[in-house]
């Protein structure tokens, strides 16, 4: 006895010395029998439910859950709107460009630009419709028939979401503007800009059953996919330049791009007629004198010249150097391609190689080539500036030259991407072709690479997808205007989208019958109908947005046990709340024993738990009805409620008995791997989002600067306006005093044709001879209006015409490489040499 307890005492003195290694190594094994145990969930094709068992726990929803599930939705609304908002301040910044080029060029009056001003800086669209309060209820009234019409439409919008055969067939249903502007917005918009991985392989299988469509009805020859404009490549290409804000070219392409742009001593100029004309010009406004050289030339003649010819090689070697830089950036940068543009690649080639089995492999090539080069892009390197490659300030622009070595670049790549070797009018540049050829070798490898991605379903694990894991149901932020015109749509072309009557789009939309006016989905009153503006205000407000949350009308049906999946989702809760509490060696065994008095009040805590945390979750968040309805039931009565619902799922062939239900187990087991994953997915979305947003942000702030300058810009135009509407020339008496005032009178000049022909202006007069210049005289006079000339001719005397002359036009025709013009209809005039005279006389250069 004394000897045991010594012995006894000597263990225990052991482990009090070594607690912590022995807490280590039990932690140790612990994790390695969790590790075993998760490999065996995930890898046994029947895992056994003593493993399950041990986590249905994760199945739970936490209060983290709820909270990254709110900051998602919270985040993608936000995105959402701020996609759309800056899409429509590019578009309205793009129509004050043309309106401000317009007006420089005094093709318009200032008052048109200041009216499109104030309408860019009133339009503020609201993100969602303060519909909930007052007589002015619209669709989100809570009465009973405007409830019906919104899950209608809930509905429909669910249907066309998961379904993309009918979107896919309604694009060809319309001319090709109308189903761009369709895509642009109500595609975009239902899926919501991809802001997460169920939308984004939503969409994607969308433009996947467009374009097989495209494919199928209307190309006839394999070149017609890149001589035609499908309206499915638009939309990939415009989508994944950056509709979401994350601009993944700027990252390939941003630093070469500044490299050419940053280069003062780079001249690309490859044309041999405009390297003569720029010489020529260049000559000319240095001496001031007109060159002995014709103006106008064939590129034959241009290369005649040794100076045309030197230039030209110099241009060529500086275009093979920057066109390598662009090259192996692009080359060497694959995986910044996006996953959807690279599948969609992947889907042309496959497609046309079905349709056109004959077809080589460099045949395949080069269509991809024209997808991923020439329309996603090309554009991007001749316009960086217009695709958010390169930042620039507030009313800056590239300089010509920038310009034009950027356009050679892309022009080479162009040529390169398509195997297009340099022959015919482009003759000059054939010592490029074998350049051309070797450049295609490398896009060829690049373009076979890019076309091998994973399937859709591989790519986003959408096998997996689970009605118990999903906490939120997804919501789409869409205008008034945008939901009546779908609705419209659809009914029109109801029998192409769709021709059987059976459909499930023909029930939907019979359950919404007519499609309704503005003001009904607005609410009766929204507009005052004395109003005398009552139609601008009512489409003013048809462009305010609701939010839709999205459900299927043929799912999750309450009470409706016939609803075989919706059977299976509560089965499968009921039996995860039982088997977290009861062991057993399978469910037949769990189902039969009876429930202890402990197990049953450790059952209600965790059903009361759930409870209090269920009535703090948010409306949006909450699980179906139907799914809940039985998990405030007792043990007992949960696993009696089990064995009737299996009965039913046997006879309906789900699962047996057999095998002791292990495909319900086994289900479960899914639903716990997919949790997993939903929740690790969730994370980095919301890292992907938040990314998104300020980059978005970045965007508006970029769109608000130039706003901001363009309001300057006219407020400055409108102030010199007044000015020089009420300039005067003032005299002081000799007391200091105002003596009296007149309208300024600005100098003119006169000169006789002689005179401008022998300065090389005026070329030649039609049905004039040289020898009678001397009788024409040209009077010059400057304008009131800044750059505007009045130019008078007169012939012995007798005033025969007038013109308006604008400066602003002529250096324009310059810009252009214009070098004679027409004044009168019969005077030929040198542009460069004009330009030359007015600045000195009037400008003091």
């Amino acid at each position: 006895m004394w000897k045991a307890k010594r012995e006894y005492n000597k263990r225990l003195q052991f482990f009090k010395d070594h607690e912590k290694d022995i807490v280590k190594i039990q932690a140790f094994l612990k994790a390695n029998k969790a590790r075993d145990d998760y490999r065996t969930l995930t890898m046994a094709k029947d895992p056994p439910l003593s493993v399950v068992r041990k986590f249905v726990h994760l199945l739970e929803q936490s209060a983290l859950d709820l909270q990254e599930e709110q900051d998602f939705t919270r985040l993608r609304e936000e995105v959402v709107t701020n996609i759309r908002s800056n899409q429509q301040m590019e578009k309205d910044l793009n129509m004050m460009d043309i309106k401000i080029g317009l007006l420089v060029k005094n093709r318009i009056t200032l008052q048109d630009v200041v009216s499109h001003n104030k309408k860019m800086n009133t339009k503020k669209m609201k993100s969602e419709m303060d519909l909930t309060t007052g007589d002015k209820l619209g669709i989100k009234g809570l009465s009973k028939g405007k409830r019906r019409k919104l899950e209608a439409y809930q509905h429909l919008f669910y249907l066309l979401q998961t379904n993309p055969s009918y979107l896919a067939k309604l694009i060809f249903q319309m001319p090709q503007n109308k189903s761009t502007k369709f895509m642009d917005t109500v595609i975009f918009t239902l899926y919501n800009y991809a802001s997460n991985q169920r939308e984004e392989y939503l969409l994607l299988k969308l433009f996947k059953t467009a374009l097989e469509e495209e494919i199928n009805s209307k190309v006839d020859q394999i070149q017609d996919i890149v001589t035609g404009n499908p309206t499915v490549i638009k939309m990939v290409v415009s989508f994944n330049r950056g509709a979401r804000g994350q601009n993944t070219l700027r990252q390939l392409l941003a630093p070469v791009v500044k490299d050419i742009i940053e280069d003062k001593n780079l001249n690309i100029n490859t044309n041999p007629v405009d390297i003569y004309k720029a010489w020529v010009n260049q000559v000319e406004s240095a001496t001031g004198e007109a060159s002995k050289l014709p103006y106008e030339v064939t590129p034959e003649q241009a290369m005649s010249h040794e100076e045309v010819r030197s230039r030209l090689e110099a241009s060529s070697l500086a275009l093979r150097t920057a066109t390598d830089k662009v090259l192996n950036s692009i080359v060497s940068s694959l995986d910044n391609i996006p996953y959807g543009m690279r599948y969609i690649a992947k889907v042309l080639k496959n497609s046309l190689h079905e349709k056109f089995p004959d077809a080589s492999e460099d045949e395949l090539m080069k269509i991809v080539g024209n997808l991923l080069y020439y329309r996603y892009m090309n554009p991007a390197i001749v316009a960086p500036d217009g695709f958010d490659i390169i930042e620039m300030s507030a009313g800056g622009q590239l300089a010509l030259d920038q310009r034009r070595n950027l356009g050679s670049v892309a022009k080479m790549l162009q040529h390169a991407a398509a195997n297009k070797l340099f022959e015919g009018e482009n003759a000059h540049m054939t010592p490029m072709n074998i350049y051309i050829s070797q450049t295609y070798e490398k896009f060829r490898v690049f373009f076979q690479s890019a076309c091998d991605v994973p399937e859709l379903e591989e790519k986003f694990n959408i096998d997996e997808y689970s009605d118990m894991v999903t906490l939120s149901k997804p919501v789409i932020y869409i205008s008034i205007e945008e939901i009546i015109n779908t609705h419209s749509l659809l009914l029109e072309h109801l029998d192409a989208i769709s021709p059987d009557s059976n459909d499930l789009l023909h029930e939907l939309l019979q359950d919404l019958g007519d499609v309704p006016d503005r003001e009904a989905l607005l609410g009766e009153g929204a507009v005052d109908p004395s109003d005398p503006n009552r139609e601008n205000t009512l489409s003013h407000l048809a462009k305010t947005e609701v939010s839709l949350t999205l459900t299927s009308k043929f799912e999750l049906l309450e009470g409706d046990d016939k609803d075989f999946k919706t059977l299976m989702t509560k089965t499968k809760k009921l039996i995860v709340d039982v088997i977290r509490i009861q062991v057993g060696e399978n469910l037949p065994e769990i189902l039969e024993t009876p429930s202890t008095a402990p197990q049953e009040l450790e059952h209600k805590k965790i059903v009361e738990r759930r409870a209090v945390q269920d009535a703090q979750t948010p409306e949006g968040l909450k699980s179906s009805a139907a799914v809940l309805e039985d998990s405030q039931l007792p043990l007992e009565q949960k696993k009696r409620k089990i064995l009737r619902n299996l009965r039913n799922l046997e006879q309906a062939g789900l699962c047996t008995d057999a095998n002791k239900y292990q495909d319900i187990i086994n289900e479960i087991s899914k639903d716990i791997r997919y949790q997993r994953r939903y929740r690790q997915r969730r994370k980095a979305e919301l890292v992907k989002l938040q990314q998104t947003l300020t980059a978005l942000n970045s965007k508006t702030a970029f769109y608000q600067d130039q706003m901001n300058y363009y309001d300057t810009y006219i407020k400055t135009c409108l102030d010199n306006l007044n000015r020089k509407n009420s300039r005067r020339s003032i005299k002081l008496d000799n007391k200091g005093e105002e003596k009296g005032s007149k309208k300024w009178k600005p100098q003119s000049l006169k000169y006789t044709a002689a005179r401008l022909h022998e300065k090389g202006v005026v070329l030649e007069i039609e049905g004039l001879q040289t020898n009678q210049f001397k009788n024409v005289m040209f009077d010059i006079s400057p304008t009131e209006e800044v750059g505007d000339f009045e130019v008078k001719a007169k012939f012995m005397g007798v005033e025969m015409e007038k013109v308006q002359l604008h400066f602003q036009d002529l250096l324009q025709l310059q810009y252009e490489g214009v070098a004679v013009m027409k004044m009168f209809d019969k005077a030929k005039v040198n542009v460069n040499l004009l330009i030359f005279l007015l600045n000195k006389k009037f400008y003091g250069k």
